[in-house]
């Protein structure tokens, strides 16, 4: 595969998105990990979802 004379701009340029890439799943992995341990203590601490409860109108 011939880049021409910009191959070494355009080989930086895919490593460069692939570290950005990369870098966004790790985040999502971390946040998400994070978002469902702060979800436990809330729910260890007695807080519940305003949707958990019955609906509105029902005896």
């Amino acid at each position: 595969m011939d880049l021409g004379p910009h191959a070494a701009f355009i080989w930086a340029a895919y490593a460069a998105e692939a570290l950005v890439l990369a870098a966004l799943i790790g985040w999502l992995f971390f946040d998400g990990a994070r978002q469902k341990q702060q979800l436990a203590d809330l729910e260890r601490r007695g807080v519940t979802r305003r949707g958990s409860g019955p609906a509105k109108g029902t005896p």
